[in-house]
């Protein structure tokens, strides 16, 4: 044990089985947790998402307090905060854990090169660190499943042990001022614990509490996935089936470390010729998706439960994203960076990831030519309509058959439950049947010049 180190907090918010954490108790007699707010990032966030990180942070003080320290709050640039902070407190040595987009490899390389020697770098936002999946010619798989065996068949690392060391109780500026809680991380977690054995099933249903809605925590490191794995086993399917999310979310994570664009550029590039939809129309169609008015129930429902809560039961983000894609012809991108603003988990690596999985741009994609019919969606996965019920309460009187295509009900069946296409629900914004030829003529348009001869180059 010698001197000081520094533990410089990120997305990493916990203190139990934090590979930084530990490495510096482990490592000094003092140690000062960090965490460097940086204004302009934290009012460009959004609502939830903001207020998920406070929370996260509040907790994390919290934590700290509880072993005689406090969290020490800089606002500004990290490449100036830090190396005051290292200066201020005479450290020897700063321990984070590793992040991988492009705006954290920036910020850290900045950071490194402000300091006199280069930060402890530990992964303890992921179950297996970037680069240590690979395939036998040394590559990142670009198909989930290999990926997949070859993560399940590794042992994480051991859940890492912080050691006793003298906390620092400098607070800096203090945490913004907060109100809102959210469910605490531990009962969320006896939750999914209960429900582990109908979780295959259940985590597709909307109008169910099916899915651990843990990805928040997980966003914002309150809780470990190294602990999750080894809480939760893969001892029967249930179990298994919630693992291997873990394991799409670490693919996502290692696939951007490697693709640093991947939310700007499509991960199969030919796709980045489509000829996306634009101008007034689209703008107009891209409104009326964000305000939950787009005439498709299931779509309309899960952008209105994004509105509310910050957050969409995956499948029907699924659903919804692919609406905006295969149906209005609405570049990935858009719909990326506003589900991103909105959602209280949104990060880069898994909410890009997905976005290009469903628009078909991306590794191990759905074929672009599979395209998600809403109302297929709906009456198999809301077959009830309870949870359109929920979110789109002008419907609710329609019958459970009904309720997915209001537009479709007889006049008198739609008046008798207080429905007025164009007037009290909007009639739909595009065939569906139509969008979808437009949209396979689109992508089949941008794949054709792959191979078509570029005349206007000399041989």
């Amino acid at each position: 044990m010698s001197d000081h180190g520094i533990v410089w907090f990120r997305r990493d918010l916990r203190l139990h089985d934090n590979p930084a954490w530990a490495a510096a108790t482990n490592g000094h007699d003092q140690v000062t947790a960090v965490l460097v707010i940086e204004t302009e990032l934290l009012h460009g966030a959004g609502p939830f998402r903001r207020q998920a990180f406070l929370n996260a942070a509040q907790e994390l003080d919290r934590q700290l307090a509880g072993i005689g320290g406090r969290l020490r709050v800089e606002y500004g640039d990290p490449a100036t905060m830090v190396p005051l902070v290292a200066s201020d407190t005479d450290a020897s040595a700063i321990y984070v854990n590793g992040d991988v987009t492009r705006w954290s490899a920036r910020r850290d390389t900045a950071v490194d090169a402000a300091l006199p020697s280069p930060m402890h770098v530990s992964w303890g936002t992921l179950v297996h660190p970037p680069g240590s999946i690979l395939t036998k010619a040394g590559n990142l798989s670009k198909v989930f499943t290999p990926f997949w065996k070859q993560w399940s068949s590794r042992q994480p690392r051991a859940a890492s042990e912080a050691a006793s060391a003298q906390i620092a109780t400098a607070t800096g500026s203090g945490l913004p001022t907060s109100s809102a809680h959210s469910m605490p991380v531990t009962e969320q977690l006896d939750r999914l614990l209960e429900d582990l054995a109908s979780y295959p099933e259940s985590r597709d249903l909307p109008a169910i509490a099916g899915t651990s809605r843990l990805s928040t925590a997980l966003r914002f490191g309150t809780i470990s996935p190294v602990h999750l794995v080894e809480l939760i086993g893969t001892d029967h399917p249930g179990a298994s089936a919630f693992v291997r999310q873990l394991a799409w979310r670490d693919w996502y994570a290692h696939t951007t470390a490697k693709n640093l664009e991947i939310d700007r550029k499509a991960l199969r590039p030919g796709f980045d010729r489509i000829s996306w939809a634009t101008g007034a129309e689209a703008d107009r169609d891209f409104d009326c998706w964000t305000q939950g008015m787009t005439g498709y129930p299931i779509v309309d429902a899960g952008m209105r439960e994004l509105r509310a809560t910050g957050w969409m039961h995956n499948r029907v983000r699924m659903v919804a994203a692919s609406f905006l894609v295969k149906d209005l012809l609405i570049d990935w991108r858009r719909g990326e960076r506003y589900f991103r603003h909105w959602l209280s988990d949104g990060d880069i690596p898994q909410n890009a990831g997905n976005w290009q999985w469903v628009a078909g741009t991306g590794p191990d994609a759905a074929p672009y030519f599979r395209i998600f019919n809403p109302l297929t969606q709906s009456r198999r996965f809301d077959p009830s309509g309870t949870y359109i019920r929920q979110w789109v309460p002008e419907l609710s009187a329609l019958s459970d058959t009904s309720i997915h295509e209001p537009w479709s009900v007889p006049p008198l069946e739609r008046a008798a439950a207080g429905v007025w296409i164009g007037e009290t629900y909007p009639a739909p914004i595009i065939d569906h049947a139509f969008a979808r030829e437009r949209t396979l003529l689109a992508y089949q348009s941008a794949l054709a010049a792959d191979i078509e001869p570029n005349h206007d180059q000399a041989p």
